[in-house]
């Protein structure tokens, strides 16, 4: 068992680890979240270093960030450039105050910018509001979700730091004396990014392949298929599997090829359970069906994290709804109704 798992198990912040090929991972923490921390690395080259997701924004977690760099040997200053594996707050929301204290480049897939500048049009908790009227979500529950979530819905996704970079799917990151290489797997995300350093023989896998989890495949605001583009992502990174996998959360691990099969078989029985549930609800829509569910706790005790819930139910009932082994149709009332296929 490595440091960082024997942390996650006793519910304790990790150390900052030098790793191999000179990688350093640095836990940044998430205030009041089951996931605690994000997974920061940096990657040292020869004329600064880069940082691969600087974590939540919070003055604690900026100490930690810069008490990483320290026990790399390093400041802010030092850093050239900022990658980001997606967009999301506990992975991109410091990169800002980094770019600022450091004059650092930002990176990001092309897919990851468009869905800044697309998600810019509205204010987050007005543009998740139409989304949940889209689905059907009854206007008692939507008031509720965005009650709980009160002003942190527009707090924490408000406008984050514009890339300077564009990485595509095989592209490098601008390092010199380093051969990062990116690997486009959407599914989380649309832009989502691994990323591949074959000398130290380790995959930098954000949140698309994790330990322990299974990450969030959720409906995006923008529709999609986000579940077909996540499993197509899950086999292309099986190529990968003498790497070790370094993570955005958790701990690192051994078994890419075993750990993406497992999360491919967890999706595919969940389909099935869709498809069980929607012949034995008949006709349902998407929030009941997200309710009918089972989940790791019962749905009257998920609170806010409903709407996950809902967006997860959604992606993958477009997926099955794409096979034909369901089918959608307008009830009287308005509503999305769904059968079998």
């Amino acid at each position: 068992m490595n440091a960082q798992q024997a942390a996650w198990r006793a519910r304790t912040l990790p150390p900052v680890e030098k790793l191999a090929g000179g990688l350093v991972s640095v836990p940044v923490p998430i205030p009041n979240n089951p996931l605690r921390y994000t997974l920061s690395y940096l990657i040292p080259g020869d004329d600064g270093l880069v940082v691969v997701d600087p974590g939540w924004d919070s003055d604690p977690g900026w100490a930690a960030l810069l008490a990483g760099l320290a026990e790399a040997g390093a400041t802010a200053a030092d850093v050239t450039g900022v990658v980001l594996t997606h967009v999301h707050p506990d992975h991109h929301g410091l990169t800002a105050r980094l770019r600022d204290a450091s004059g650092a480049w930002v990176a990001m897939h092309p897919a990851e910018r468009d869905s800044m500048l697309r998600d810019r049009d509205t204010a987050p908790s007005v543009a998740l509001t139409g989304w949940l009227r889209d689905l059907h979500v009854p206007q008692t529950e939507i008031n509720d979700l965005l009650g709980t979530f009160g002003s942190a819905v527009d707090e924490h996704f408000a406008p984050l730091a514009d890339p300077d970079v564009m990485l595509g799917d095989g592209d490098l990151v601008p390092l010199t004396g380093r051969h990062i290489r990116a690997i486009w797997t959407p599914g989380h995300t649309p832009g989502h990014l691994c990323l591949l350093d074959t000398d130290a023989q380790v995959l930098l896998t954000g949140d698309h392949v994790l330990p322990r989890i299974s990450p969030n495949i959720g409906l995006q605001l923008s529709g999609g298929d986000p579940l077909g583009d996540y499993l197509e992502s899950l086999a292309k990174v099986t190529a990968y599997d003498d790497c070790e996998a370094l993570p955005g959360h958790e701990y690192r691990f051994h078994g890419i090829a075993a750990r993406a099969a497992e999360l491919t078989t967890h999706h595919r029985d969940r389909c099935a359970e869709i498809v069980a549930t929607v012949e034995r609800l008949g006709a349902p829509g998407i929030w009941p069906l997200a309710a009918a569910l089972s989940w790791s706790r019962p749905w009257s005790e998920i609170g806010p994290m409903k709407v996950a819930a809902v967006a997860e139910t959604a992606a993958h009932v477009e997926l099955l709804i794409k096979a034909g082994t369901l089918t959608r149709k307008q009830a009287a009332d308005g509503t999305q109704r769904l059968l079998p296929g």
